[in-house]
């Protein structure tokens, strides 16, 4: 007896016809049988320097959610900002869109506060399924480990690869560095130095505000020193960059500067390295 399967496919389910032939008697048998199948998703970020500074990096925006900004909902976590002095009184103006570059100010559908310190006191029936309901997750600078301690402990860490199927991380700064495999700390706050300070969701790290004039550190010469310490691909990027994450797939939205530094080229170090 010989099988064959022919498939057809049409969302949610897929129809399999087997089809067997038997040569002793000379005849075909089929039968169709319907099994359920899930479309794969797709994990989407967009990692910034310093929010939606120009056309590109918006229209990168807009192809993830695949939607205008103006249909779409947005909630904005502060958290990463207290660890940082002085600067508590840039939330509101972040908020307002009275400072930077356009992030909580692009014209959302709705835009909502999402404090991650709140949360582990908080019944998570009052704030999951607003954030299921999110289209875009806005994840504002600081604290490169303050945020990654927040968002394990709130829980959110945890939630963020099965949200990120539908809703779009958008970083700034520490927002985007939290994402990767590396991040930094101003050392102000009581945290236990051990503590995580990326969730490495995506497997490189991003050195954000490039040759930044409030920055005299980052310079490309300091990064590319700083990079050469880290086995994971490095992206320097300055403010008027992005990288637009698609699942495992990279890419590069400028208007400004940027440079790639891959330590297996720059330094060789072995490919099967993983970062500390």
């Amino acid at each position: 007896m010989h099988l064959s399967a022919v498939i057809s496919h049409d969302e949610p389910h897929s129809a399999i016809m087997i089809v067997a032939f038997a040569p002793q008697d000379n005849m075909f048998v089929s039968e169709i049988c319907t099994i359920t199948t899930h479309k794969q998703k797709i994990m989407k970020l967009l990692l910034t320097s310093a929010g939606i500074s120009n056309v590109s990096i918006y229209k990168a925006l807009v192809d993830l959610l695949g939607k205008p900004i103006e249909e779409s909902k947005a909630l904005f976590i502060p958290t990463a900002i207290y660890a940082v002095p002085g600067r508590a009184e840039l939330i509101r103006k972040v908020i307002c869109g009275t400072i930077g570059d356009a992030f909580c100010g692009l014209g959302w559908k709705s835009l909502g506060l999402l404090e991650l310190t709140a949360l582990p006191t908080v019944k998570k029936e009052l704030w999951v399924p607003m954030l299921q309901e999110t289209d875009a997750l806005l994840v504002g600078g600081g604290d490169c480990q303050y945020l990654c301690y927040w968002m394990q402990q709130s829980g959110l860490a945890e939630m963020l690869p099965s949200l990120l199927n539908k809703m779009v991380y958008v970083g700034l700064s520490a927002g985007s560095m939290i994402a990767t495999r590396f991040g930094t700390t101003y050392g102000n706050h009581t945290l236990p130095a051990e503590s995580d300070k990326c969730l490495g969701i995506v497997d490189c790290a991003i050195h954000p505000h490039l040759d930044h004039e409030m920055f005299p550190g980052n310079s490309l010469a300091n990064q590319e020193k700083l990079a050469a310490t880290i086995r994971v691909r490095s992206y320097m990027i300055d403010d008027n960059t992005a990288i637009k994450v698609t699942d495992n797939n990279i890419e590069v939205v400028s208007e400004g500067k940027w440079k790639l530094f891959d330590p297996h080229v720059d330094v060789g170090y072995p490919t099967n390295t993983t970062t500390s």
